[in-house]
Order: structure tokens, then C-alpha cells, then sequence
């Protein structure tokens, strides 16, 4: 049984005010890139919490882990994108949806009491994490009073083979499911005519005269893995051989064409497609 209470604003007609195709003007002019004004938010607007409401603001949850391959700028790499990325996904659906949102997001531990105040949480690049054994009770228990979890940023088949070796630890024998195009997932909101593939910046750039959108050779198709609970719910969606994040973090400093090429069209739709499903099932 659901356990979480899920912001009200996701119900109902009119969640999307804006189309994304009209805010690519507000996104450039409200970013500052060209100046490179640069501060603690990564230039990304800050707004007010809705103190009257506080239960329907919706937090963008981000999960620190351990990982073998050490650190990230000094960090592990549970904080690659971060915090630009959070922050950015936060403002467009602030300013995309009805729905209120926490301007800063958070970042907690799965073994933190406070995971569930969060029906959603992220985690990134899980190619060499490793989960304690707490953490795999833990967020076995998540997942199965009601949380949502999607997995973002991972290339190629080792990648693939550690995050299912430690995912099995939290469940055994739950099969994980390729998501067909069909699935409400990718048309909830944004109608999706593919499974979007989002490279970093580099890739994409180099890659562009030739079509080459992966960044290895063993990772060409994006996949879309999901996982269910006993009553049907999608509780998990692994997105492999992608990076929306990078879409997330990259769309005011990697230049326009990036933004209209990946950002616009691929990362932000799949994203608040996640994320509005992740709060309505």
C-alpha cells in the first residue's frame, strides 16, 4: 500500500501551463550564460517555498552513495551534475507545471529517516556503486511503501552488470522489464516518438555530423528498464546508456544548439514524464 502522500497539484486537468518548445527564450535570458555570472545556484533563478502549502511542494531528492571508483572533484560520484542539474529540473517544473516545488532540492543518505518524506529520489551514474547492507533493507522498504526511484547515467554493458548485481541485493528476484515506447511513462506529458538518447556536451558536439549520440562503442541503444511492485505499480525506472542529467545541467552553459538539439526536445520532456508519473501511480 502507498504510504506516501503524494502532492495534490499532480492531479487533475492543466498540469503543464507552458508548452517547453515557448520557454527556450526565458531559458537563455534568465540563466545569464553570456555574462557567466556564476554563483552558489549555478545561475539557476531561485523562488520562494509556498508556506501555506507545504505539503504539496514537490522536493527533488538526490541519493549520496558509495562507489568504487573513489571520487568526483573531490566528491563521490553520487554528486555528478550537481547541482545544476537538480536545480535546473527543479526550476522547469516550477515554471512548466502547476505543481510547487522546493527551489533547493535535497541530498540524503538511503539509510537517512527523512527518505520517507520523499516520494521521488535520484540516483546517478551507478556504474560502480556499491550499496551497504542497510542501505539495501532500506531501500527495499522504500520502494515498497509506495517511493519511486529512477536511475540515470550509466554507459555500456560493465556499467550495466555492477548496478544489476547491487540492484539484485535489494531485490532478488523481481524481474526488471525493457519499457516499451507504448508505456504511459513516455506520454504522460510530453508524447515521445523515441526513446531519447542525451550524450554530455562533448559527445554530442563531436559526434553530430555523423549521428553518434552514445558515448561508447557497447552502449549505442538507450534502454528504459522498469521494475513493479506486487500490485503492478512502476516503482523503478533505469535509464541506461543516457544522461538526462547532463540535458538537465548543460542546457545554459554548453550552448544553444546543445539546448535545442537535447535539452528541449529530449531531456526536460523525459524527465517531467518520470517525475509526473513517479507522483500519479
Amino acid at each position: 500500500m502507498n504510504s506516501f502522500r503524494k502532492p495534490s497539484r499532480w492531479l487533475g486537468l492543466g498540469l503543464v501551463i507552458a508548452a517547453l518548445t515557448l520557454a527556450t527564450l526565458v531559458a537563455w535570458s534568465q540563466h545569464d550564460w553570456r555574462r557567466g555570472e556564476r554563483d552558489k545556484r549555478g545561475g539557476v533563478e531561485n523562488w520562494g517555498r509556498d508556506e501555506e502549502l507545504p505539503n504539496d511542494t514537490f522536493t527533488f531528492a538526490r541519493i549520496q552513495y558509495d562507489s568504487r571508483g573513489g571520487s568526483w572533484r573531490g566528491r563521490g560520484k553520487w554528486s555528478i551534475d550537481y547541482p545544476e542539474s537538480d536545480l535546473n529540473m527543479s526550476f522547469r517544473l516550477q515554471q512548466l507545471t502547476a505543481l510547487k516545488v522546493d527551489p533547493e532540492g535535497t541530498v540524503l543518505n538511503l539509510t537517512d529517516d527523512k527518505l520517507f518524506h520523499y516520494p521521488f529520489i535520484y540516483i546517478i551514474e551507478p556504474g560502480e556503486l556499491t550499496f551497504s547492507g542497510d542501505e539495501v533493507k532500506a531501500l527495499r522498504k522504500y520502494l515498497l511503501t509506495g517511493g519511486f526511484l529512477m536511475v540515470d547515467d550509466f554507459w555500456g554493458e560493465k556499467e550495466w552488470q555492477n548496478f544489476e548485481r547491487e540492484f539484485r541485493r535489494v531485490f532478488p528476484t523481481r524481474e526488471i522489464i525493457e519499457l516499451p515506447l507504448e508505456h504511459e511513462i513516455f506520454q504522460s506529458v510530453f508524447p515521445l516518438k523515441e526513446k531519447p538518447q542525451v550524450p554530455n556536451p562533448r559527445t554530442a558536439i563531436q559526434g553530430a555530423s555523423r549521428g553518434i549520440t552514445w558515448e561508447r562503442w557497447d552502449a549505442e541503444t538507450p534502454h528504459y528498464r522498469g521494475v513493479y511492485d506486487d500490485d503492478g505499480r512502476l516503482m523503478v525506472i533505469i535509464c541506461h546508456n543516457t544522461d538526462l542529467g547532463d540535458g538537465w545541467e548543460e542546457e545554459s552553459r554548453a550552448g544553444e544548439w546543445y539546448f535545442k538539439e537535447f535539452s528541449e526536445p529530449r531531456a526536460y520532456p523525459m524527465g517531467i514524464n518520470i517525475i509526473f508519473y513517479s507522483m500519479t501511480h
